[in-house]
């Protein structure tokens, strides 16, 4: 869609079309860069560039030592590509090479000088290559500390053709982005506009305000006039002739008018919404906004008349239509608001990063849109006439109680780290027996390798595992294998770049600010990272319940992990480690907000899964889960003391949800996860030994593993592995990518394993885990998994465990200790059992029977005849409804997808 040219005469419509600029109101009230000559191109000489670190994004205000202030600068020439693009650069960043040295002069004030020509300088040699733009950002001599635009973007000088008559207008002032822009806020009608301009040829000047002819000098090179601003659209042109040349220079800006009010076109909700395949109409939602406009590519990101957005009754929310779009085109846009503040749009399905985007391979997400140069920041997009994802595979959601859930982080379990290369690897999860799998953030997130807890973009999903077609048909083929997806989704908090925080925002302080509508203005308790979400506002609650929808509806994901649920109260705990105790406490204003947030998830998709990360009081937690909802159930360390063999410490009956006094099978126990250290880790580093029993020993460490899995594995209620458990993965949760340890590598990249595979010693506990969980998944055996009938003594070494079922009957026993262990087991029932792994015959007599083990033995007993697994294999493959079909007869390879 473009606005209409207005009617004059050639030579003017000549200056107007010749070179527009593009320009917003920004809060910035004086110059952050000035450079002379006034003109310049690629022949000039004694180029000063000076800048004011009292402006822009004052990342030098008050710095010193002041002789410690450097330049980092380059060219973008005819070969450029894009604003990032940097040709030439003749410093390395963080050296304190004395010709990049900047001099003080002034208060906050640095001034570089450049005395060759450009060309000379910058060693510009090619005679077909020209300069178009002179980068440059100062800093200090480490490059801790830099010196940039506003939004933190890269200071840009045009540079022009030494052969035509060039102008500059130097006020109004701009900020010099890549596109230039105002620095003063948007002008009211009637204000004085000062107007000064320069030419680097002397010739007739003259100077045009919205087409009409303010001022006309001849015989100088430059002008110097005020003009009043009118309401709506303003351009101001300086053009000059000089002999047979012409040139030109253009600022267009728009001055506040009365905004309309209307209600909201029916059926419309706040985000993209979109009408058919030329037209969308955008909703944003602002209270306590005073006015706002959208910014894009279909008007050259211009503040304009014609896209100023109308205010609801309420002024809650502002709108515009959009018609004449060019149908399946990607349409870059941003949200101008009070016209100093540009954000995207919070509701939107994808976006757009100059910082992120860059580090997206083609294979990954094959032709993505690139950054348009024209603005900065966080952009959304929208496309009109998309094709509908075409869904093959109807999933049926499994009784939650039994749910196998393999948690996993793309970027650590795949070398692409992708969604096709983890949907290539389905066949190795269904192997190992999982139904369902927890990915870990995959909302928009804010740094290019994060885990995800940093999010942004709610709607949106993340771009640096792929696009959302290739996230779809991972979806479609679990469903197809009768594994449910969930996602782990973050909304205790947003991140600084999320609109949610832009549009309400302290700068003072730098924080919320009081009257945002979606965030408290500090975190109401411990451990709280980014900016803390109100879940009792209506904006939150409004957000939540379109993200709940966004994902089980349009991607048709089976449920959420929300992270940090504890952190949903409105009841201020303080922030200290010191008051985590006082936020585990019972909080019935936090039970409201996951009671409503559970039945809008219900409302929703009924039977969707809701698991919460909560670790509060315990009667909250029976009070959450006898609404539905699954609880987080944390045994790594009572495991893992097992596992080295230390029996402090080593009773992991709290995994059992019995022990907890818990009505439901609703405890989602795991072993291990992303924020616990693995289990192998401390057994090769900590494990017990005895004599020639030593668990530091890897293949006596995977046994015990083995046999903490027996126990955990076949305990009732849903169960949880974190990726590569299942092999023994063994490399410390704090690893740096250097192989040295600290905490603050908690979140950095971890090593690929798949070549654990090749180990049979390793394979032999993905065969434990895999039986185990076949177990589970045998449908006959269904209602064993949420049984409450359970007996156990689990706090010596010799410990045991008994679940008791009408379908079937286990006693697991296992001595944890590095030394020879005795210990009684009475069994359900008298008759004969069967060890599940060697399918031998064991006489059970009814009667307490004595068991003489060895460190780290342990056997499972069923009452059934299993057949090592085989008649249960054949049921599953002959199983749609199960849709798992495997045979334990597993060869290690160094492939995900064997």
């Amino acid at each position: 869609m473009r606005e209409n040219k207005f009617q004059c005469s050639p030579l003017v419509r000549k200056m107007l079309l010749a070179f527009v600029l593009v320009f917003f109101a920004s809060t910035i009230q004086a110059q952050v860069l000035n450079y002379t000559p006034e003109v310049l191109d690629e022949n000039s000489s004694n180029v000063s560039i000076t800048i004011d670190a009292t402006k822009g994004d004052k990342g030098l205000l008050n710095y010193a030592p002041t002789n410690d202030v450097y330049v980092h600068i380059a060219i973008l020439t005819n070969s450029s590509t894009n604003s990032k693009d940097w040709r030439y650069v003749p410093f390395i960043w963080g050296t304190t090479n004395a010709v990049a040295r900047a001099v003080n002069t002034g208060p906050n004030q640095w001034t570089y000088t450049i005395s060759s020509t450009l060309r000379s300088f910058f060693n510009l040699t090619d005679p077909n290559e020209h300069i178009k733009k002179i980068a440059v950002v100062f800093r200090n001599g480490t490059g801790t500390q830099k010196m940039s635009n506003v939004d933190g973007s890269d200071m840009f000088i045009k540079v022009n053709d030494p052969n035509a008559l060039n102008i500059n207008i130097t006020q109004p002032s701009r900020e010099p982005f890549y596109i230039p822009a105002l620095l003063e806020n948007t002008y009211a009608a009637g204000n004085v506009i000062n107007i000064k301009g320069f030419a680097n040829l002397t010739g007739n000047m003259r100077v045009l305000h919205n087409n009409t002819q303010i001022t006309s000098t001849t015989n100088t090179n430059n002008v110097n006039i005020t003009s009043n601003a009118i309401a709506g659209d303003n351009t101001i042109i300086i053009g000059s002739t000089a002999g047979t040349k012409e040139g030109y220079d253009t600022i267009k800006f728009y001055v506040a008018e009365p905004v309309v009010t209307a209600a909201l076109p029916a059926g419309t909700k706040a985000g993209i919404n979109y009408i058919n395949a030329t037209s969308v109409t955008l909703v944003l939602y602002a209270p306590n906004k005073t006015r706002a406009a959208v910014i894009g590519e279909f008007n050259d990101f211009r503040n304009q008349a014609a896209y100023q957005m109308k205010r609801t009754p309420d002024g809650a929310s502002y709108w515009i239509t959009l018609t004449g779009l060019e149908a399946g085109r990607e349409y870059a846009y941003q949200y101008l608001v009070d016209g100093e503040l540009v954000v995207a749009d919070m509701f939107c399905e994808k976006i757009l990063d100059n910082r992120k985007d860059l580090t997206i391979s083609n294979a990954t997400y094959p032709n993505l849109k690139s950054y348009p140069d024209a603005r900065s920041g966080t952009m959304s997009v929208f496309q009109t006439n998309q094709t509908a994802f075409n869904w093959q595979y109807p999933y049926v959601k499994r009784d939650k109680r039994n749910l196998i859930i393999y948690e996993l982080l793309i970027r650590d379990f795949v070398s692409e780290q992708n969604w096709q290369t983890v949907k290539d690897s389905l066949s190795y999860l269904k192997r190992l027996g999982i139904n369902a799998i927890e990915i870990m953030p995959f909302t928009q997130f804010e740094n290019a390798q994060s885990w995800g807890y940093d999010p942004t973009f709610f709607l949106a999903p993340e771009k640096s595992y792929g696009t959302a077609n290739a996230l779809k048909q991972f979806v479609d083929e679990c469903h197809r294998l009768g594994i449910a997806v969930l996602l782990d989704l973050v909304m205790n908090h947003a991140y600084g770049s999320s609109p949610t925080a832009q549009l309400y925002w302290d700068k003072a302080n730098n924080r919320p600010s009081a009257n945002s509508a979606f965030h408290n203005v500090s975190a109401k308790h411990p451990l709280n990272v980014g900016y803390d979400f109100n879940h009792e506002a209506p904006a939150t609650q409004y957000l939540v319940d379109r993200v709940i929808e966004h994902w089980l509806i349009n991607y048709k994901i089976d449920g959420f992990r929300w992270d940090l649920a504890k952190g949903f109260t409105q009841t201020d705990y303080g922030v200290a480690l010191s008051d985590i105790n006082a936020w585990g406490a019972y909080d019935a204003g936090r039970i409201n907000i996951w009671k409503r947030i559970y039945t809008k998830m219900q409302n929703t998709v009924p039977n969707s899964y809701c698991i919460l990360e909560h670790f509060a009081v315990n009667n909250e937690e029976i009070e959450l889960s006898n609404y539905g909802m699954l609880i987080w159930g944390n045994a790594n360390y009572s495991y893992n003391q097992a596992s080295m063999g230390y029996l402090s410490g080593s009773d992991f009956s709290y995994g059992i949800h019995t022990a907890r006094g818990w009505t439901n099978a609703h405890l989602v126990t795991y072993q291990e996860s992303h924020d616990e250290e693995r289990l192998m880790y401390k057994n090769l580093l900590y494990g017990n030994s005895n004599g020639s029993y030593n668990i530091k020993d890897l293949t006596t460490a995977l046994k015990r593993n083995e046999m903490a899995t027996a126990f955990w594995a076949l305990t009732p209620a849903p169960k949880m592995v974190w990726q590569f458990g299942e092999l023994g993965y063994d490399y410390s949760l704090n690893r740096c990518t250097d192989g040295t340890w600290s905490e603050d590598c908690r979140t950095t990249p971890k090593p690929l394993v798949w070549n654990y595979k090749q180990d049979a010693r390793r394979m032999a506990l993905f065969n434990v885990y895999s039986k185990l969980f076949t177990l589970r998944n045998y449908q006959p055996y269904a209602d064993a998994w949420t049984s409450s009938n359970v007996n156990y003594n689990l706090s010596g070494a010799f410990k045991y465990y008994q679940l008791s079922s009408a379908p079937l009957n286990i006693t697991v026993i296992g001595n944890f200790d590095v030394v020879s262990s005795s210990g009684t087991v009475t069994f359900q029932h008298s008759g004969i059992w069967y060890d599940y792994f060697s399918d031998q015959p064991f006489n059970a007599t009814g009667a307490a029977q004595s068991f003489n083990l060895q460190p780290g033995e342990y056997h499972v007993y069923v009452d059934r005849k299993i057949g090592n697994a085989s008649v249960i294999n054949s049921t599953l493959t002959a199983s749609a409804t199960v849709g798992l079909a495997f045979s334990y007869n597993i060869t290690a390879t160094n492939s995900p997808t064997s």
